[in-house]
This record gives C-alpha cells, sequence and structure tokens, in this order.
C-alpha cells in the first residue's frame, strides 16, 4: 500500500480553533421600528390564531356535555 506524504487536503479544518483573524465583521443593523412592529404584528397574529383554536376547539372536545346532549335526545326520542 503506498503512503501518501502530502498533508489532508482539509486539514486547516482541524487548525480552526487555533486561528484567529484580525479582521472584524460589520456591525448588525438594527431593525427598523416597521421591521419591528411587523415583527409583533405577526407574532402576535400566531399567538392569536392558536388562542382561537383553542377556544373553538375545547368546546368540541369536551365529553360530557356531547354525551349528556346525546342521552337527552335519545331519551326523547324514546317517548
Amino acid at each position: 500500500m503506498l503512503r501518501r506524504r502530502e498533508s489532508v487536503p482539509f486539514a486547516f479544518v482541524a487548525e480552526a480553533d487555533r486561528f484567529r483573524s484580525n479582521v472584524t465583521p460589520p456591525p448588525r443593523e438594527r431593525a427598523s421600528a416597521s421591521q419591528r412592529f411587523g415583527s409583533v404584528l405577526i407574532g402576535m397574529t400566531v399567538v392569536a390564531g392558536l388562542v382561537g383554536s383553542l377556544l373553538f376547539g375545547l368546546p368540541a372536545l369536551d365529553h360530557t356535555q356531547s354525551s349528556a346532549a346525546t342521552q337527552k335526545s335519545e331519551a326523547a326520542e324514546g317517548r
């Protein structure tokens, strides 16, 4: 088996933790007021949708109310 003497092409990845750059990245742009308002509005819309689906879905999932209504209707039909 032949042995290669050259280094692995991606050997620099192993040395990445030792590398320090002297170039600082540019500062992040701050979001404008309209962008912040838009993200808050989207978040409130999502939360309102979840709360609304919970409020409309809970009565349909209530087992005691639906079984009582079924028993009353069956009793009324039997008369």
